[in-house]
């Protein structure tokens, strides 16, 4: 199919319904209502189910009915959404059903703002709800990487019988850019196996989140358990970039991996070799391949420093921080509440972080434009 010229949003909600969604239930909030606006056209047209519900917690709830039904289905929101979805989340998980959330991230805390943020990491992926358990969490650092990974997601989420969320931001859902999207599948017919589709000729099917007794709720979560570890096993995806003989690894996903991309570029300009590790799966994180970059015997010259890249205050940061182990120096940029870090201030903090490799800290962060010491 030839590519046209989409707007994330938009992209996110032909990619979803050409995937065979077949209902949608969200509440508007920006910078995504473009994402619930074209549903209200779209699944109507299509004869599927649109439901503007009174409130992200209503809407969530209603996605968790329609995936007992076995129904592919989906919603959206942004961070303060995101927030009161949280509950529901957790009865998504622990229930077993697929559902598919996209999260266009917008500044914060509390009400915030509407520009592009990332500081939504917390909580999508350090289990974005009470309990147990953690969703698979994929990231977009372009439109057509939000339309594969929206197709990606219901894929994943069926595959696992579990939540997926495309975590996007404001840059990626407002961006305007050449894209191809996906043929057109339509819903299936058939309904699963699991399925609340009432018990005719078969026994009954108990879909809940409710287990009394410990026992009973900890066999529940060793299968839960079970699950994740599979899934950190097997669908761990992640881009590297001119990483064969980087001595400054950038680390940075989405908007701010994409931005990077450019920094590094003017940095290999100036003979300094700069490389990037962009996580796609924020959850599961790439812990290994991260690992595999700091023991690299191939790579002549050997990573000697790390500078993280957010648009938030560091939270990716410290599953960075988790993996590297004090084995070389960690430095930190962000920009937070919606402002985005531009290619000239990332490879200003490439360059002086490249005149100190030698320099024995093992963390810094930075907030603004200099490299200092934390505690």
């Amino acid at each position: 199919m030839a590519r046209e010229l989409l707007k994330g949003n938009i992209a996110i909600a032909e990619a979803a319904i050409r995937s065979g969604l077949q209902a949608y239930f969200g509440y508007p909030i920006t910078p995504q209502t473009e994402l619930l606006e074209r549903m209200a056209l779209r699944m109507p047209q299509l004869g599927r189910i649109f439901l503007q519900a009174e409130s992200e917690l209503a809407a969530i709830n209603m996605v968790y009915g329609a995936a007992c039904a076995g129904v592919r289905v989906m919603t959206s929101s942004s961070g303060p959404g995101i927030s009161l979805m949280q509950e529901g989340f957790s009865y998504i998980a622990c229930s077993e059903v697929p559902v598919v959330v996209v999260d266009i991230m917008r500044g914060g805390p509390g009400l915030g703002n509407i520009q592009p943020s990332q500081a939504d990491y917390n909580q999508l992926t350090k289990s974005a709800g009470h309990g147990d358990f953690r969703s698979i969490v994929l990231a977009p650092s372009s439109v057509q990487e939000a339309i594969d990974y929206t197709v990606l997601a219901f894929d994943l989420a069926e595959k696992y019988r579990t939540l997926v969320i495309v975590a996007g931001d404001g840059m990626i859902g407002q961006m305007m850019e050449p894209a191809e999207l996906p043929p057109m599948h339509q819903p299936a017919t058939a309904r699963p196996n699991w399925a609340l589709t009432g018990a005719q000729g078969r026994p009954k099917n108990i879909i809940t989140s409710l287990f009394l007794g410990a026992e009973k709720l900890e066999k529940v979560n060793k299968r839960l358990q079970a699950k994740i570890n599979r899934i950190k096993s097997e669908e761990v995806r992640y881009e590297n970039g001119l990483t064969d003989d980087a001595e400054v690894l950038v680390v940075a996903f989405g908007s701010a991996g994409r931005i990077a991309k450019t920094a590094i570029r003017d940095a290999r300009q100036r003979s300094i070799r700069a490389g990037l590790l962009r996580p796609i799966t924020l959850f599961p994180f790439p812990s290994k391949p991260l690992d595999r970059l700091l023991t690299d015997t191939k790579n002549p010259h050997g990573v000697k420093a790390i500078l993280v890249v957010e648009m938030s205050a560091g939270q990716m940061v410290e599953d960075v921080i988790r993996v590297v182990r004090g084995r070389v120096p960690i430095y930190f940029y962000g920009r937070s509440g919606g402002a985005v870090p531009l290619p000239d201030e990332i490879l200003d903090q490439i360059l002086t972080l490249a005149q100190h490799l030698d320099d024995t800290p093992r963390f810094n962060i930075n907030h603004e434009r200099e490299l200092r010491k934390a505690a």
